[in-house]
């Protein structure tokens, strides 16, 4: 499982579109255009909180990368040692629990961070890590940026249509 696919894309694709018909709107109001620029990357990080919490996308990620850390143990025949994402706030950092030599303990960190959606992976709580929320807004701040620039360059070529007298 992709984190890009999975998680991300839709933050992406909700702020590239609320960038571009912001973008639209705040260009042809000069007076206005920065409270419309603010509004806009509002709208575009609730929209990614909308998708962590409410849709469901944190839990089905959590759920999905815990399975295939689950079945990682179990190929390693490890299947004593636990893996789970840290929770409160989720983060992408496996915290990995449960009786393990030097050698296996070292091993799994790098087994586990070899994982698709792991940040890292640890047998501590240190190292928290960044919430994915936080990357989820940010991911939807990027796309916002990018509808911008778009909706600038559709701007810019109707400015240099409306030149021309037909």
């Amino acid at each position: 499982m992709s984190t890009l696919w999975a998680y991300f894309w839709p933050c992406i694709a909700a702020g590239i579109i609320v960038g571009l018909v912001d973008g639209l709107i705040a260009f042809r109001r000069p007076g206005q255009r920065y409270i419309l620029f603010v509004l806009g990357a509002v709208l575009s990080i609730g929209l990614a909180a909308l998708w962590h919490g409410p849709m469901g996308a944190a839990m089905r990620f959590s759920s999905e990368v815990e399975l295939t850390a689950r079945a990682a143990l179990v190929y390693n025949e490890i299947p004593e040692v636990s893996a789970h994402l840290r929770h409160g706030p989720l983060t992408r950092r496996i915290l990995l629990s449960g009786p393990a030599d030097e050698f296996q303990r070292s091993e799994l960190v790098r087994i586990m961070d070899e994982v698709p959606g792991v940040a890292s992976a640890g047998w501590s709580t240190k190292g928290a890590g960044v919430p994915l929320l936080a990357e989820g807004a940010a991911a939807s701040v990027a796309g916002f940026l990018l509808g911008l620039v778009l909706a600038y360059l559709v701007e810019l070529r109707r400015r240099y249509i409306a030149e021309w007298k037909w």
